[in-house]
């Protein structure tokens, strides 16, 4: 693993009106490693997520204190351009939403959005997006199809496609795989281990089996606060805080 680190925070905190959904995060994030983030419904790890490309500015009455560095350079700043921190930094939701055109239009929007129109130029960034999506194989010899018709796991391995055609730095995934069956589910673990050696990768998942699987750090969250982050096998082996140990032996959750 790179022990470069993508992003630092350091004392954030994400109020919602009177609701505190994160406070005083410090927290690294490797880059080219995937940072697994577990915890209890409510426990503020999504709302951590969003923090990232401050998908949470969106939300009303959201304010967040505190530092964010991507690269060192705050992305909290009131002058940092969000427009280019979201192509720096693509999201996976829960629920895949493959837009209302081909495959081949759902994967090529964004690039055409930013300027890119050469025919070759776009056909090679599709099949290079769904080869990293681990799609390419099921679906090259019908490109003109529509999205929509795809099962419930490959059109979420669309949605990667579509996030990787943007060429980010960091990819988000707020519990990807939880609608899926299981086949499904491992296909999207692969393609997230292959990934990582260019990627720098944040999964927050309700299974902490899957964070046990494919994370190569994973960080517990309970009510707003990290409680420990440190390499996989320790967290889930021998965790040094009881809540830690309660959390991933099932004892709440």
């Amino acid at each position: 693993m790179n022990e470069a680190v993508k992003f630092s925070v350091r004392g954030l905190e994400v109020r919602f009106g009177d609701v505190v959904a994160l406070r005083g995060i410090d927290l690294e994030v490797p880059a080219r490693s995937i940072l697994g983030a577990i915890g209890p419904a409510g426990s503020g790890k999504t709302a951590f997520l969003r923090a990232l490309n401050r998908l949470n500015d969106l939300s009303p009455n959201c304010r967040v204190t505190g530092q964010v560095l991507l690269d060192g350079e705050d992305i909290n700043r009131p002058e940092y351009d969000v427009v280019r921190l979201r192509k720096r930094v693509g999201m996976v939701f829960a629920l895949p939403v493959p837009l209302p055109m081909s495959i081949f239009d759902n994967v090529t929007y964004g690039p055409r959005l930013s300027g890119s129109r050469k025919r070759g130029q776009l056909q090679e960034r599709v099949e290079r997006s769904l080869r990293a999506a681990f799609l390419w194989e099921e679906v090259k010899d019908r490109l003109d199809m529509s999205g929509m018709r795809l099962s419930g796991g490959q059109q979420q391995r669309l949605c990667l496609a579509r996030v990787l055609a943007m060429e980010p730095e960091v990819i988000l995934l707020d519990e990807p795989c939880s609608g899926l069956d299981p086949v499904s589910t491992s296909r999207i673990e692969e393609a997230l281990v292959a990934l990582k050696s260019d990627y720098t990768i944040v999964l927050v998942t309700n299974n902490t089996k899957q964070a046990a699987r494919v994370a190569d750090r994973t960080v517990f969250f309970l009510t707003g606060e990290v409680i420990e982050c440190g390499p996989t096998a320790q967290i889930f082996t021998a965790p040094r805080d009881q809540r830690t140990n309660d959390y991933v032996s099932g004892r709440f959750g």
